[in-house]
């Protein structure tokens, strides 16, 4: 039985069996030499091509975009500016040759700094959920192999082409891309639903899955673990004992400029263990030895911290060696409504 479960555990973190992933959000995908990578979110597949992962960060701004429509520029940017800023903003973001598509071509760390404070002033809103609902960027899960080959499959392979599949040599890794969409966002227990789009039933169908288990679970746990991005790395995987240490009925204010802040509220487990600042999104399971299988049961949201006294000041002296996370319970009548239709 230890050696199932040992097979089981090493399966969780090898690259052609692992349901974790990560989800970024992609500007200009197409272009190579412009493609960009932003918002780095752990994320784990739940089955049918049904990802999960927090939602706190689609609230986040991105301060400003690497391209943009000139038809939405028109529209809702041009008639906020006075002459002076909109020739500005032109030098910043000059019309690509042939196309009707403004490019960002800031050079000058203070141009930077002075577009930045520009979209602010005239309130344009850069947080992730509205640039993606703008289609100025599209958020894909990012699956990467040793090899060029999806899951060793030629077959699988075909279905990608150049802008969804390339090589990185710099990390010696094969990258693919899928495609998403934001099918809900539980922005009070910090959990976002994702579905698959464009892409063929057989290549969902290939990525490793973790099974749900609603169950709340006390404080005497001996087979719960986190799965997450290795210590140095988000390319490597990890898994690493975890302990719920306790259970709170939390009250967090997330501070959000755009739309007005919002709560972070409800039962959490309070987990004592190993985490990686860049964890949230990540799967705490359990393993259920009498199917010799590890069900996800809650996922990664927040770092806990404990103040220390340090030569008497306290002051800025946090340690951060607990963890808050959101037990799937808490949304769990809300998931099955989308994922068992």
């Amino acid at each position: 039985m230890q050696n199932n479960k040992l097979k089981k555990q090493l399966e969780l973190t090898n690259e052609q069996t692992s349901p974790l992933f990560r989800i970024m959000w992609i500007q200009n995908r197409d272009e190579a030499h412009r493609r960009h990578f932003e918002n780095n979110i752990c994320a784990f597949h739940i089955g049918n091509g049904f990802i999960l992962s927090v939602a706190h960060n689609l609230k986040v701004e991105a301060n400003i975009f690497k391209s943009i429509d000139n038809a939405q520029y028109l529209t809702d940017i041009f008639p906020h500016l006075d002459a002076g800023q909109r020739q500005f903003f032109e030098s910043c973001y000059p019309m690509g040759y042939g196309e009707q598509k403004r490019y960002a071509a800031i050079t000058n760390p203070d141009d930077f700094q002075s577009i930045i404070n520009l979209l602010k002033q005239i309130n344009y809103d850069t947080r992730w959920i509205t640039l993606m609902d703008r289609k100025i960027c599209r958020p894909h899960l990012v699956v990467q192999f040793k090899n060029d080959l999806f899951y060793n499959r030629p077959e699988l392979s075909t279905h990608f082409n150049q802008a969804t599949s390339f090589a990185e040599p710099g990390i010696q890794r094969h990258t693919f891309l899928v495609e998403v969409e934001l099918v809900e966002a539980f922005y009070n227990e910090d959990i976002a639903l994702y579905r698959i789009i464009n892409t063929p039933p057989e290549v969902i169908d290939a990525l490793p899955s973790l099974e749900m288990d609603f169950t709340l679970l006390d404080d005497s746990q001996e087979n719960y673990y986190c799965l997450q991005s290795s210590p140095t790395s988000e390319i490597g995987k990890l898994l690493n004992k975890a302990q719920i240490d306790g259970f709170t009925e939390h009250f967090a204010i997330f501070n959000e400029r755009i739309g007005g802040n919002y709560n972070l509220e409800g039962l959490r487990y309070l987990i004592k263990g190993y985490f990686r600042f860049g964890s949230s999104g990540a799967p705490y399971v359990i393993y259920h030895p009498e199917e010799n299988k590890f069900k996800v049961n809650a996922v990664q949201s927040e770092a806990c911290p404990i103040q220390l006294s340090i030569n008497n000041q306290r002051d800025g002296n946090f340690q951060y060696v607990n963890a808050i996370a959101s037990p799937l319970q808490i949304i769990r009548e809300r998931l099955e409504f989308h994922t068992k239709k």
